[in-house]
């Protein structure tokens, strides 16, 4: 975007947040930005404050988010309120959640109670029927975002030209992920399930960032919430989590495999596919987008890798790849970081 486009939208922004709220003499302030071109603006007026979305309409069409927004609230689960809306020029005022989301609020002590409010969420979620008309996950968007990885993160970031073996290792690991996707029962999936999304509310959380939702695999969102690479936890606390989600799905009725192994397994196959495709859109937002603050947390989602690849033997050529071709990256980015 350029500085005359963004000076003409901060000022387009700033009279119709007013008018909306009825706050005339009201200031603005940039509250947050996605890693998309939508961007989140507090309107505050004396001791009050709304939220100003703001979402070019040639860059980012509002109404996939106010679709899905109707659509959960109608299947009662927590998101932002809406107070008044301008489909055409792109503003939304919402409700003023706060400034933390869950990724700021979770530590040690705290998770297991915050994780079981973000469970009873998203079980609503699950519960809500997959419109007809909302896209699938289905092999061509599941090998599409693998290829992210191949793309952008093995052949612009790290400038590896993959050989025969590489590729046929690829190829191996993408069919096995794919069909192992395609294999699980498949709901209402929100696809960035994790605690940056997620902001307290009342004694529960509200759902941020639903607009990109999909009829697909039953453990991607579990995968998400307690397999977040933005946060470290570890193995077996996670783990006891995924399963803590599973007990509760199969009393809510949500079609997980009844055998808890299974269930697992699909959570950390899921979460490898989820993985490598964020590798790819961080270093994709890093090169083609020129937001480089993404690809510093690589490493962590390269560990995840590191801690799920060894237990599936079906994906060996890929820890293959992984240890010819990232591992000299990351032990090179692991001495910057220090």
């Amino acid at each position: 975007m350029t500085a005359a486009f963004q000076d003409s939208r901060a000022s387009e922004r700033l009279a119709w947040a007013r008018a909306a709220a009825g706050w005339p003499a009201a200031t603005i302030a940039r509250a947050s930005a996605d890693a998309g071109f939508r961007s989140y603006w507090r309107l505050a007026d004396g001791g009050r404050s709304l939220v100003v979305m703001d979402s070019p309409p040639d860059l980012e069409d509002v109404r996939p988010w106010l679709h899905m927004h109707g659509l959960l609230a109608e299947g009662g689960v927590r998101v932002p309120g809406v107070l008044a809306r301008d489909v055409e020029r792109g503003f939304l005022l919402l409700e003023d959640l706060g400034s933390d989301t869950l990724l700021q609020l979770l530590d040690a002590g705290n998770a297991d109670a915050w994780f079981d409010t973000a469970i009873a969420q998203l079980l609503r979620i699950q519960a809500i029927p997959a419109p007809r008309d909302l896209p699938r996950y289905d092999e061509a968007m599941l090998a599409r975002e693998l290829r992210l990885f191949d793309e952008w993160f093995l052949g612009r970031h790290l400038g590896v030209q993959p050989d025969c073996g590489d590729l046929e290792a690829l190829d191996l690991a993408g069919r096995f992920l794919i069909d192992h996707a395609l294999a699980q029962p498949q709901v209402l999936v929100h696809r960035d399930y994790m605690p940056r999304n997620l902001m307290p509310a009342g004694d529960g959380v509200a759902v941020l960032d639903f607009q990109d939702a999909v009829a697909g695999p039953v453990a991607y969102d579990p995968a998400c919430l307690f397999r977040d690479a933005f946060l470290g936890w570890p193995p077996e606390r996670a783990d006891a989590w995924l399963l803590r989600y599973h007990a509760r799905a199969l009393e809510a009725g949500v079609p997980v495999p009844v055998a808890p192994e299974r269930f697992l397994r699909d959570a950390h196959l899921i979460g490898v596919q989820r993985h490598l495709k964020v590798l790819g859109i961080f270093a994709r937002l890093h090169h083609r987008d020129g937001k480089p603050k993404y690809i510093a947390d690589a490493p962590r989602f390269v560990a995840y890798l590191d801690e799920v690849l060894p237990r599936v033997p079906e994906l060996a050529p890929l820890a293959g790849v992984i240890e010819r071709h990232v591992r000299p990256w990351l032990a090179g980015a692991t001495a910057d970081a220090q």
